[in-house]
């Protein structure tokens, strides 16, 4: 099968997991290894964290990894799974519709079927732009990309009271009408208002998991379809690291707890 079969098929797969009754759980990767442990545990898609991968390789979360690297390292995570893999592209590098289009389009040839795309700070009428821009550039090149667009407006408590979730709605739908597949909006809401959303919001809700989250079954009954963590895991894999190095640092070698696992034979084993 040709490498553009199978991103066709993994195109399918990926949308096939926000179907109506779905619930998409999303445990975000930063590399190779982080999306094969996931996979191996049942995970069915892959999405990324910019945050974890700018900070694997050394850059501060908000674009500041170069894109470059970015394609690289997504290249990895790809080529270390069998399942979808969606990148978390930010506000996808720059200001201009067509740059970002020809970006996503860069992300597809590698293999990527899913991308985040971020309104941030900046005024929806330009992430409508992006989106409208990539979606005919990928339409263009017989490509199929699952465009999930973010709005910031509760994360950045850009508005307050009831008009928060008004706002929320209005920049969904247009987000919906300029080409979107799936609509992501981060921050601390009710099980009241996130059915307001996917009552008034006819693509997939994605949320962002919190203590706060209703639970799966409630999240599921309401119709979101898909919930992510963030850089959750890898501030989870850094805290172990920082414990066991705290201990190596002090001169304790004691081993690892009994049925640590993945044990080095199965690492080895999965890019053998």
């Amino acid at each position: 099968m040709t490498t553009e079969s199978l991103a066709s098929a993994d195109a399918a797969r990926f949308r096939a997991l926000h179907a109506p009754g779905q619930l998409l759980i999303l445990a975000n990767a930063w590399d190779a290894v982080s999306a094969r442990l996931i996979e191996s545990i049942g995970g069915t898609a892959i999405a990324t964290s910019s945050a974890a991968m700018a900070w694997a390789h050394g850059a501060p979360d908000g674009e500041r990894l170069p894109f470059d690297r970015l394609l690289a390292a997504t290249r990895d995570i790809v080529r270390a799974v069998h399942v979808p893999v969606s990148v978390d592209f930010e506000r996808g590098y720059s200001k201009s519709p067509v740059e970002v289009a020809d970006a996503i389009c860069r992300l597809s040839e590698v293999g990527v079927v899913g991308v985040n795309l971020e309104d941030g700070a900046e005024p929806p009428e330009l992430l409508a732009a992006k989106l409208s821009a990539s979606r005919e550039a990928l339409r263009r090149e017989g490509r199929d990309v699952f465009l999930n667009a973010r709005t910031d407006v509760i994360l950045r408590r850009m508005v307050s009271g009831p008009q928060a979730l008004d706002e929320v709605v209005r920049r969904a739908r247009r987000y919906v009408d300029a080409g979107c597949d799936g609509v992501f909006v981060p921050g601390s809401l009710t099980a009241e208002e996130l059915a307001r959303v996917v009552e008034e919001v006819r693509v997939p809700l994605n949320v962002w998991a919190a203590p706060t989250l209703p639970p799966l079954e409630q999240l599921r009954a309401i119709g979101v379809r898909r919930v992510s963590v963030g850089p959750r895991l890898v501030l989870t894999a850094l805290s172990a690291v920082k414990r066991d190095a705290e201990q190596v640092l002090a001169g304790r070698w004691a081993p690892a707890p009994e049925g640590a696992t993945p044990a080095y034979a199965e690492l080895n084993a999965w890019f053998g």
